[in-house]
């Protein structure tokens, strides 16, 4: 069985071991004629237990490990990972990058990001909180969670339950002389459900994710949300074509941000291939949307002091009254686009879009008749154009009311109409990502029956 990191207390001590091998590792890169160098290295333990129709399906412990190393030999760059921390297999390993660099050609944007930008000050963010679980005790929340949703009349089937805990150690080290060193946990719950009547077969699901389990809401809760979720879809049908408004749920609403996300970042804009290249300081959403990354939340799934290449984060607006106010920069996308680094190596840090007062209800009111999306598939959104085109289910609401289920749909605009179009922000925030936003209501889309 492996033991999670905290078994006995042990975190810190693996993780002043990582780092003083990173440090030993940047000196012989240098000494081997980098002119930089930089080290990441992690480790990460997990438990995953599924169970189905009552039974144990799998019980599966992973402890993976990563080390990798980049050298700089002027603006050539190479990089070499190994998972053995055995001192011959860092020797290889140094070497390799080494060799890799002094054959590569140059990049006038490669290198370490800049000395000053490096994070000084660490604050306890809260989000190490190993859960002491056994085998046994997520064998039984997984049950509980199953038992919960089969429950509910009208369940017929099961594709199981998970019961997930997570723990992970990671330190990023350089030559400017900055170790950064991070831990933190993650843990979920979910389980997946199906009903069926005479007109067909539905799936539907619920789970929860944190980074402490006192966070989690009751495993039969989840169980019988799933249910709940499931049982709506029966008696699914399709639309005829029409535009019409369209809400879209938290959970789904979160994935129509990260699509502005991908378009300023700064990969899509230096190889030009954003529709919203050469968008900085114009409107992009409406007057009364706000979005501002927010790194230092505790216990945030996106809380972090530094990003991945040292360089210290901070609150930032990103979109302020709906005007676009920066992009999300590493230090090698910045030089790319001749500007400097926003602290967005690796991704956004906890984004977080400004709401309105309606609740659920209150934006199923201002829909009035229109399609509320729970589902989207397919992978048909291009960020070079904009153009949104996806697979869709839900339910139509007609007069503020949940009318019936649809599935076999499409739904169809551009990204860039679609923010514009955007008529409100729900409170309703789902909390299990990075991405903090409530339901979004666009005016109008193409829906299409399948």
């Amino acid at each position: 069985m492996t033991a999670p990191i905290a078994s006995k207390d042990n975190s810190q001590r693996e993780l002043d071991r990582l780092a003083d091998i990173s440090r030993d590792v940047i000196r012989r890169c240098i000494d081997a004629g980098a002119s930089q160098a930089e080290v990441g290295a992690s480790i990460d333990v997990g438990l995953n237990v599924s169970v189905r129709l009552g039974e144990t399906e799998t019980i599966e412990h992973t402890r993976d490990r990563a080390f990798g190393v980049t050298v700089y030999f002027g603006k050539r760059k190479g990089s070499a990972s190994t998972a053995d921390l055995a001192a011959d297999s860092i020797a290889k390993t140094i070497e390799q990058a080494c060799a890799i660099a002094r054959y590569t050609e140059e990049d006038p944007a490669s290198g370490l990001a800049d000395a000053d930008r490096m994070a000084s000050d660490f604050p306890d963010l809260d989000l190490w909180h190993p859960w002491d679980i056994d085998v046994e005790r997520a064998i039984a929340l997984g049950l509980e969670m199953e038992d919960a949703g089969r429950a509910v009349a009208g369940i017929t089937n099961s594709e199981g339950a998970t019961v997930q805990m997570g723990e992970a150690l990671s330190v990023y080290a350089n030559s400017h002389g900055f170790v950064g060193l991070e831990r933190g946990t993650r843990h979920m719950l979910s389980v997946a459900l199906l009903a069926e009547n005479e007109g067909g077969m539905q799936r539907d699901y619920w789970y929860d994710s944190v980074r402490c389990a006192d966070d989690f809401g009751s495993a039969a809760q989840i169980g019988r949300t799933a249910a709940e979720r499931t049982l709506a879809r029966l008696g699914a049908q399709s639309l005829s074509t029409r535009q019409c408004p369209v809400l879209f749920a938290p959970e789904i609403a979160r994935g129509l941000i990260g699509h502005l996300l991908s378009a300023v970042s700064g990969g899509a804009l230096y190889r030009k291939a954003s529709f919203l290249l050469g968008e900085l300081g114009k409107p992009v959403l409406p007057s009364f949307i706000d979005l501002v990354e927010d790194p230092l939340i505790r216990r945030g799934h996106g809380s972090a002091v530094f990003d991945a290449e040292g360089v210290a984060t901070r609150r930032n607006p990103l979109v302020e009254k709906g005007v676009l106010q920066r992009y999300l920069l590493s230090s090698y996308s910045a030089r790319k686009l001749g500007m400097a680094s926003t602290g967005n190596a690796g991704g956004i840090h906890n984004l977080c879009v400004s709401t309105g007062d309606d609740d659920f209800a209150a934006m199923l009111r201002r829909l009035g008749t229109g399609l509320y999306v729970t589902e989207v598939m397919g992978q048909g959104v291009s960020t070079v154009t904009g153009d949104y085109s996806r697979g869709a289910a839900g339910f139509w609401v007609e007069n503020g009311q949940i009318a019936f289920p649809v599935e076999e749909i499409t739904i169809a605009s551009n990204l860039r109409e679609m923010y514009r179009g955007i008529v409100a922000v729900g409170k309703d925030i789902d909390p299990r990502s990075h991405i903090r936003v409530g339901s979004i209501l666009l005016d109008q889309m193409t829906v299409a029956g399948g």
